[in-house]
């Protein structure tokens, strides 16, 4: 069985985690299979990245019974982070259109970090949250301990990381974690016609704005300031800009092909 599959829809793709026996736990395959397929998804026909899960979860994390260590001595696992984590969240971040995530069931762990690393994430209203590294002793890590407080102020970061207790969709949406829910059923739908809106959209300065959200976050007003102007000068250059501009005078729906030149 593909730990991941891909259907590609043309101007967008939608890439599922395919361990549904194991709440699509990682593996290295299927690290492996997912940077891959994001690497893939760098095709410039391909405008717009939906991830999702098979079956009833999400993404519950590591799979536990994968981390394999020598008799007698204790697992690095750092390494795991190194290797397959840390790459996975920066290519996430990295990508140069936008990644519309939706969740199904359970997010936990290194599962919902992933789901935060995107764009825009949708959750079942059933779905679930949680920050489930405290209840063995670990630390929340796929960029987790960077997105809690920036997304939801830091005592309740402080209280999902430090009690692993599950928040519902619901609440994740009332606090600024996700974007929004939807109803069980009309979850993918939801998420499909959401990715697939964005693949009509001016790509270029869609990547730019993912380009200068990201360097907010450590940024000085100042410097914020002269990367806007910086990107902004790019993006009054791409062919979208002038074809937005030329729809908006002419009262008219605007068609943008989301390339750079």
């Amino acid at each position: 069985m593909d730990e991941i599959l891909i259907d590609d829809r043309g101007s967008w793709r939608v890439v599922t985690l395919n361990r549904p026996d194991r709440l699509n736990s990682f593996n290295e395959a299927m690290h492996r299979a997912l940077a891959s397929a994001l690497d893939g998804a760098r095709d410039p026909a391909c405008r717009a990245v939906l991830l999702t899960g098979a079956g009833r979860g999400f993404c519950a994390g590591q799979d536990l019974a994968d981390v394999t260590v020598a008799e007698g001595s204790a697992p690095d696992l750092g390494v795991t982070i190194e290797t397959f984590y840390n790459p996975l969240v920066r290519q996430i971040r990295g990508l140069d259109k936008p990644v519309v995530c939706a969740v199904n069931g359970t997010a936990a762990g290194a599962g919902a970090n992933i789901a935060l690393a995107c764009d825009l994430v949708i959750a079942a209203r059933s779905a679930k949250f949680i920050q489930s590294f405290a209840k063995i002793g670990l630390v929340p890590d796929s960029g987790g301990t960077w997105f809690l407080p920036r997304l939801i102020g830091d005592a309740r970061a402080r209280g999902l990381a430090m009690l692993a207790e599950p928040i519902s969709a619901e609440t994740a949406a009332n606090w600024g974690l996700i974007w929004r829910v939807a109803d069980d059923d009309r979850l993918i739908s939801e998420a499909e016609a959401l990715t697939a809106h964005l693949a009509t959209q001016p790509t270029q300065g869609l990547a730019l704005i993912k380009q200068a959200l990201a360097a907010a976050a450590t940024s000085t007003l100042d410097a914020q300031l002269d990367l806007e102007r910086d990107l902004q000068r790019q993006a009054g250059r791409t062919p979208d800009y002038a074809e937005g501009v030329d729809a908006f005078i002419g009262k008219r729906a605007p068609t943008f092909t989301g390339r750079a030149h």
